[in-house]
């Protein structure tokens, strides 16, 4: 049985605790590895736990499990794939963060890996693959992690909620069923909804904001039936380098609290075209976040309607 091992590194200019953290916290996955869609935890203990990643690759998504042990005093997280893809029979590694000044950090990225029946010719394809994607994840991960530090101070986070007299599963088949918005939600002038598999959709859509105007997006979403729907935008507004959000439906007493959850990365260098030389950073994020807020709103108002209407 041939057991290969691999290494990569990397060095990242930002604390080696905060690339540690970008890794370790799998909600920031999204803003550091840009195919990452959503990622969600399986079980979640002290030190190790199972994730689920859904991520886009060619046009498309697909979604697997891993198991990882996290070490925070040493910066180090194991990984483990719970079902490789063959050609792969075993796939695991570790991410080794050291810290090289207090603003600096080198990353490792250890690969094992073993084929099937440890055929040569799959083994020989398995590295090249392990290479080429480690150079390319380090680097956008490089990049991703000094921009995502730097721009701490321009990301944020929000959520609306709304209480509705209805259940969730009428809640949650509204928000679901977005290829209906075109006919259901006044805001939205075009809507294309696919289903790649269930649950796993790319909406794309063309929205109308007060002044008239409209402004395309395309998203992709992970559907939870009838607890969760999150999403990461790819297609983004002048003013955002990066949007993702969650609805929720929580059943209570009064019947269920429907939420809609954004973070956003505010695009510094369009505020001024956006809205004027005089614009700050604060107007920025007050401009966008009653933006997104009014859509989400007047969304969880209809939905409302509509679970209401069916009790």
């Amino acid at each position: 049985m041939t057991v290969r091992e691999v290494e990569h590194e990397i060095t990242i200019a930002a604390p080696a605790t905060a690339v540690y953290r970008l890794i370790a916290e799998v909600e920031n996955w999204p803003r550091i590895f840009p195919p990452t869609i959503h990622v969600d935890h399986v079980e979640r203990g002290a030190d190790e736990e199972r994730i689920r990643i859904w991520a886009t690759a060619n046009d498309t998504a697909k979604n697997w499990t891993s198991h990882r042990t996290l070490d925070p005093e040493a910066l180090r997280i194991t990984f483990r794939q719970e079902v490789p893809a063959p050609p792969v029979a075993a796939m695991g590694g570790t991410w080794i963060i050291e810290p090289l000044s207090d603003a600096q950090a080198r990353v490792r990225l250890l690969h094992d890996y073993r084929a099937i029946d440890d055929d040569p010719k799959s083994l020989a394809w398995i590295d090249e693959a392990v290479d080429r994607n480690s150079r390319a994840e380090l680097a956008a991960l490089r990049t991703n992690v000094e921009a995502a530090h730097a721009a701490e101070a321009v990301t944020f986070s929000f959520e609306d909620t709304v209480q509705i007299d209805g259940t969730a599963k009428d809640v949650y088949d509204f928000v679901n069923e977005a290829g209906l918005w075109e006919e259901r939600l006044p805001h939205v002038a075009r809507v294309h909804l696919q289903e790649l598999s269930p649950g796993l959709q790319i909406l794309e859509m063309d929205t109308r904001a007060k002044d008239g105007s409209t402004h395309t997006t395309k998203s992709y979403r992970v559907c939870q039936p009838v607890q969760k729907i999150a999403y990461k935008q790819v297609t983004l507004p002048a003013l955002m380098t990066l949007h993702t959000g969650y609805w929720t439906f929580r059943e209570n007493e009064g019947g269920v609290a429907a939420s809609s959850q954004h973070t956003v990365v505010l695009n510094t260098a369009n505020i001024a075209s956006v809205l004027g030389e005089s614009a700050t950073v604060e107007d920025a994020r007050a401009y966008v976040q009653a933006a997104l807020s009014t859509n989400s709103r007047a969304t969880l108002g209809h939905a409302k309607a509509y679970a209401e209407s069916r009790r």
